[in-house]
């Protein structure tokens, strides 16, 4: 099947020709031809399968096969994301395959200043790409119309709710017309995504092109047990014996991904961090700058790399593997990408044992072990406990933003999650 087959208009079909695609992914296939007639979606797709752009481009079709109402543009299409990188990905394919239609969109995300994003909102735009967090302080201010929404899509659904968005989206899904159609995109398909369909979606077309659980065929996985005191020195003689140009290392923490790059521009290897800390003008130079092959490694925490989209990635490094074995999933994701191969490499120290074997357990398969001799695990040392619990630190120090009342710890996760989208 070619796109032409799916029943998308000629100034898109030119687009997806200008972007050397003529084939769909299966995601793609399923997704187009449903979001067209308009009927609400539940999907389940692995990352780097092409969800994006199954979505992005049935909803420009839509777009084109229907007028706005009279006077005032008004927001049409509402795209709602868990980080600002993935708003910005989305944001991307949304102005890739428009290019050659008349329609106008923004992107919405905190770290950057409010007032032209309100200005933006004022003039009317009919696409609206945001994070939950700024745009509900958007919507507490008036300063948006839900009005004549026609589409809300969720995307990565599942790591929304791993940051405490729900209630955010529920408020926001308040002010929305109920007569609309949603779609729901997420990488895995557990029962909380489940449930939180059952309230928000109008009887679905289910979705799912990979089982459950499951990691790429694509990308080839290889731990290397190492003490945790030598796992820098194990990443930096891999870097330059097999001579990677271009690797994503994950880290549990930001203060970690911080030490760990100036670790690495010490042992002469060009490096950067992106996590919930930066800036959003650091994250996007660093960013840039790794996909320009202007430096070699990128280190990043979970949240930071989620929405990361570099075609042809050939290299992620678990330098930590995570505490929720979903997030492994979604790390070794960043390659592999639309049919490229991709390796994932994780050096585990004794403390990491248990979350090795949470994560064999989830996927159902058991990841090759490769034992360096130099590097040999001392057998003298015990394991310690992991600190941090679920975030792996990756909260803390986050600034909160006082609007949630109570002192429950949900709370203060929430907030401190919102503050970094």
């Amino acid at each position: 099947m070619s796109f032409t087959n799916l029943g998308l208009n000629d100034s898109l079909l030119k687009a997806i020709k200008d972007q050397g695609y003529d084939t769909p992914t299966p995601i793609q296939k399923q997704a187009i031809p449903v979001v067209i007639e308009g009927k609400d979606v539940l999907a389940a797709a692995q990352t780097g399968t092409g969800k994006t752009a199954g979505f992005t481009l049935p909803l420009l079709e839509r777009l084109s096969q229907s007028n706005p109402k009279m006077g005032k543009k008004q927001i049409r299409v509402l795209v709602l994301t868990p980080t600002r990188e993935l708003a910005a990905q989305v944001a991307e394919s949304v102005e890739t395959y428009g290019k050659h239609m008349k329609y106008t969109s923004t992107v919405i995300f905190g770290g950057v200043g409010i007032n032209p994003q309100l200005a933006t909102l004022r003039k009317g735009v009919d696409i609206v790409i945001a994070t939950p967090g700024r745009l509900l302080d958007i919507a507490s201010q008036k300063g948006i119309d839900f009005s004549a929404l026609e589409t809300l899509v969720l995307d990565e659904a599942d790591r929304m709710l791993d940051m405490g968005f729900i209630h955010d989206i529920k408020k926001l899904m308040k002010m929305m017309p109920k007569q609309r159609q949603t779609l729901l995109f997420s990488a895995t398909f557990s029962k909380e995504i489940k449930q939180l369909a059952s309230g928000l979606l109008n009887d679905p077309v289910l979705i799912e092109v990979a089982r459950e659980n499951t990691t790429s065929e694509q990308v080839s996985q290889v731990v290397y047990p190492v003490d945790k005191r030598r796992k820098r020195e194990l990443l930096s003689q891999l870097i330059k014996t097999k001579d990677w140009r271009q690797v994503l290392v994950f880290t549990r923490t930001k203060h970690g991904a911080n030490k760990l790059t100036k670790q690495l521009e010490e042992a002469g290897i060009t490096a950067a961090a992106i996590h919930g800390n930066k800036s959003q003008g650091a994250r996007t130079k660093a960013l840039a700058a790794f996909k320009s092959g202007e430096i070699r490694v990128l280190v990043a925490t979970d949240i930071a790399a989620r929405g990361i989209d570099i075609d042809q990635l050939p290299h992620v490094v678990n330098y930590e593997l995570p505490n929720i074995p979903e997030d492994y999933v979604h790390r070794i994701g960043r390659t592999g990408r639309a049919g490229q191969s991709g390796e994932a490499v994780s050096l585990v120290c004794i403390d990491e044992h248990k979350l090795l074997a949470d994560i064999e357990r989830f996927t159902k398969s058991k990841i090759k072990k490769v034992d360096i001799e130099a590097f040999r695990p001392d057998p003298d040392i015990k394991a310690e406990p992991i600190q941090n619990g679920r975030g792996g630190g990756q909260r803390r120090g986050a600034n909160t933003r006082g609007r949630s009342g109570g002192n429950s710890s949900r709370n203060r996760s929430t907030q401190r999650s919102r503050s970094r989208a």
